[in-house]
C-alpha cells in the first residue's frame, strides 16, 4: 500500500489474462543471471523465476526455483539447504496475501530457493473415508478427484487454484455451520480443512539430518503441523472425508444493509443470522458505498428444487470472473488516480452482479458440492484484502456482524469526508465452524496448535467464526491507515465473554499507517496472545515444536522469523 503506482499496473488487477498463471518469469536453461546455488542437487529440475502474489504487493527479481519430483527430493534439498546455509520455501500457486513464501523485495542474491509442488507433487488415492494426497495437488483437482469417488468436503476456500499444503498452512476455510436441525454427517467438518487432517508426512530434522516423518493425529507433536504458517514443509496428508452432497445456493441483492445487519432485537426479520439458521452457509458480499449486499446462502438438497438450474461444473458466476468492460474501464480510472470515482465504482460492481445473476441464470443453482462451492477463478479482480475471524457464540453472530456494519460505515464515511476513498472492493462475510477434533474420528486427536479457528477452553460456548474481509486495490490512498483503524476495532471491541479475534494468516493483518504486516507489536505480541488464552495456551508449545522440527530454519524466512521466532 505504500508502493508506487508502478508495481499496479491494471494488468496486475485484472487476472484475464492466461499467461497470469504460466510460470511467470521463467527462464530457459543458461538464460538466468547469476551463478545457480552451489552443489545444487543433480536431477532436480531447477530454474530462475519471479514471484508474485495475487495483488503484487509482494513481488520479486527472478530467484532460483526448482521441482522436485518425489517427497525424497524435498529430503535431499533440505540436508543441501542446511549445508549450504540456504532457505526453501514452498510455492504453489500464489493466491495468497501474506508473506508466508517471500517478502517483498527478496531478490535473486539471497540464499532462498523456492520449491514448485504444483508440478510433480499431486499424487491423489482414495481410501476408506479418506483420501491420500500430495501437497502439491490443486484444491480443484482433489475436490473433482472426491467428487468421481462420491466423496466430498463441506468447508473450502472458494478459489480452487490452490494447492492443498498452501490451505493447510493458513487453515484454509469456506463457510459452513449447521443450519437449525442439521445433523453433521460422518466424514465432515464445519471447521476448516486443517481438522480434516489424519495424518501428515513432513520433512523434519532427527538430530542429525533431514527426513521424512509421518505423524498421526493423535501425536502431540503432529499439533504444530496442522497448521503451519508456512515454518514446515508438508509433502503428503491423509484427510478424513465423507459422502459428497447436494447443494442448492440461493443468490439475492434485495435486502437492505439496515435490516441483514440490523442490531439484535431491532425486529427485523431478514437478518444475517437468520439465513443462517435455515440454511447454515451464507456469505454476504457488501460493495463499497452501496446498501443492499449480495448475499449467498447454500443449503443441503438431495434433489434438484423446482426453481433451481442444475449445474454440473463450477465457476458459474461468469460476471465476476470474467471482469465486464464498464468495470474493468473504471477501475482502470481508479487506479491512475481517479479515486473519487470509487462510490460509482461500487455502484457499478452492484448493478453487474445483480443484472449478472438474472442474465446468466445463476439467481437459484442446484448440483454437486464442488460446484457450488468453488466459484473464485484467477481471472477476477485481483485486489488486496485484510482478513480476521472472530470467534463466538452462534447467539452472538447478529451482533457481531451489526457492530462491525456501524463501526465500517462511520469509518468509511469519515474518511470520504476527508476526500479519502480507501475502500474500492467490498466487505465479505462469512461464519464458519471451529476446529472440534472429535470430528475427525480419531480417538485422541489433537487440535491445530495455530489454527485462527482452534476452540478456546475457557469459552466452550463459542461454536463460530465469522470471517470478515475487507478488499480494495492496494494503491488505494489511506487504504493502510484505514485498515489498521479496522483492525484495532477487531482487536479492542469483540473481546471478554462476547467473543475474540484472531488474525485471518493468508490475508492482510499487523498494519501500520503505511503497510500491513508491519506492526511490530501486533506480530510480536496481539496475534501471539490471541493463543494464549484459556487452559490450553498453544503459540509458544507450537514455536518449539515447530522448532524442533526444523531447528535450522531451512523452513522460514524473514517475516516468519519475527512472527515465529
Amino acid at each position: 500500500m505504500s508502493h508506487s503506482g508502478d508495481a499496479f499496473s491494471r494488468r496486475n488487477f485484472l487476472g484475464a489474462s492466461a499467461v497470469a498463471w504460466l510460470p511467470i518469469g521463467a527462464l530457459l536453461p543458461g538464460e538466468g543471471a547469476g551463478d545457480p546455488p552451489p552443489a545444487f542437487p543433480a536431477g532436480v529440475d531447477l530454474y530462475r523465476q519471479s514471484y508474485r502474489n495475487w495483488a503484487g504487493e509482494i513481488h520479486t527479481d527472478d530467484l532460483w526455483t526448482c521441482a522436485p519430483r518425489t517427497p525424497e527430493d524435498v529430503v535431499l534439498l533440505a540436508n543441501w539447504a542446511h549445508g549450504q546455509g540456504f532457505t526453501l520455501r514452498p510455492r504453489g500457486f500464489r493466491h495468497g496475501w501474506s508473506p508466508l513464501t517471500v517478502t517483498a523485495g527478496t531478490t535473486g542474491a539471497d540464499r532462498v530457493v523456492l520449491v514448485d509442488t504444483t508440478r510433480h507433487l499431486t499424487a491423489m488415492t482414495s481410501l476408506p473415508g479418506a483420501v491420500r494426497t500430495q501437497t502439491g495437488a490443486s484444491m480443484d483437482d482433489l475436490l473433482a478427484f472426491l467428487e468421481d469417488a462420491g466423496l466430498g468436503v463441506t468447508n473450502t476456500p472458494a478459489p480452487g487454484d490452490l494447492t492443498v499444503g498452501g490451505v493447510l498452512a493458513i487453515n484454509g476455510h469456506g463457510t459452513s455451520v449447521p443450519a437449525v436441525g442439521e445433523t453433521r454427517p460422518p466424514g465432515h467438518t464445519y471447521g476448516s480443512l486443517s481438522n480434516l487432517i489424519i495424518s501428515l508426512t513432513a520433512v523434519v530434522w532427527d538430530g542429525a539430518a533431514y527426513r521424512l516423518r509421518t505423524f498421526q493425529r493423535d501425536e502431540p507433536e503432529c499439533a504444530a503441523l496442522l497448521t503451519h504458517v508456512g515454518r514446515a514443509f508438508l509433502t503428503e496428508v491423509t484427510l478424513r472425508v465423507g459422502a459428497n452432497q447436494n447443494l442448492r445456493c440461493v443468490s439475492r441483492v434485495d435486502i437492505p444493509v439496515s435490516e441483514l445487519f440490523a442490531p439484535p432485537g431491532s425486529g427485523a426479520t431478514r437478518t444475517f443470522a437468520s439465513f443462517l439458521d435455515q440454511s447454515g452457509r451464507v456469505e454476504a458480499i457488501w460493495f463499497a458505498f452501496t446498501d443492499r449486499p449480495w448475499l449467498k446462502t447454500w443449503s443441503v438438497a438431495p434433489t434438484k428444487p423446482l426453481t433451481s438450474r442444475h449445474v454440473v461444473t463450477p465457476y458459474n458466476y461468469l460476471f465476476s470472473d470474467n471482469v465486464p468492460k464498464p468495470v474493468s474501464d473504471l477501475a482502470d480510472l481508479l487506479i491512475t488516480g481517479a479515486w473519487a470515482l470509487t462510490p460509482t465504482f461500487g455502484q457499478l460492481q452492484y448493478t453487474t452482479a445483480a443484472t449478472g445473476l438474472t442474465a446468466t441464470l445463476t439467481a437459484d443453482l442446484w448440483g454437486a458440492s464442488k460446484n457450488l462451492l468453488l466459484y473464485v477463478r484467477p481471472t477476477t479482480l485481483r485486489e488486496t484484502a485484510n482478513g480476521y475471524a472472530v470467534l463466538t457464540s452462534r447467539a452472538e453472530v447478529q451482533r457481531v456482524v451489526s457492530d462491525f456494519a456501524a463501526f465500517y460505515q462511520d469509518l468509511l464515511a469519515s474518511y470520504q469526508s476527508r476526500g479519502l476513498f480507501p475502500v474500492t472492493g467490498q466487505v465479505e462475510i462469512r461464519v464458519g465452524g471451529l476446529d472440534d477434533p472429535a470430528h475427525v474420528g480419531v480417538a485422541g486427536a489433537r487440535k491445530p496448535a495455530l489454527s485462527a479457528v482452534r476452540p478456546r477452553a475457557d469459552h466452550p460456548e463459542w461454536d463460530v467464526a465469522v470471517w470478515f474481509d475487507v478488499l480494495t486495490f492496494p494503491t488505494a490512498p489511506g487504504a493502510a491507515a484505514f485498515y489498521r483503524e479496522l483492525e484495532q476495532f477487531f482487536f479492542t471491541h469483540y473481546t471478554g465473554a462476547y467473543a475474540a479475534t484472531r488474525a485471518e494468516w493468508s490475508k492482510g493483518w499487523a498494519y501500520t499507517d503505511q503497510a500491513a504486516w508491519a506492526d511490530h507489536t501486533v506480530l510480536t505480541s496481539t496475534v501471539p496472545d490471541s493463543y494464549r488464552q484459556g487452559p490450553d495456551p498453544s503459540w509458544d508449545a507450537a514455536l518449539a515444536a515447530l522448532d524442533a522440527h526444523d531447528p535450522h530454519r531451512v523452513f522460514s524466512n524473514p517475516f516468519l522469523d519475527v512472527l515465529l521466532p
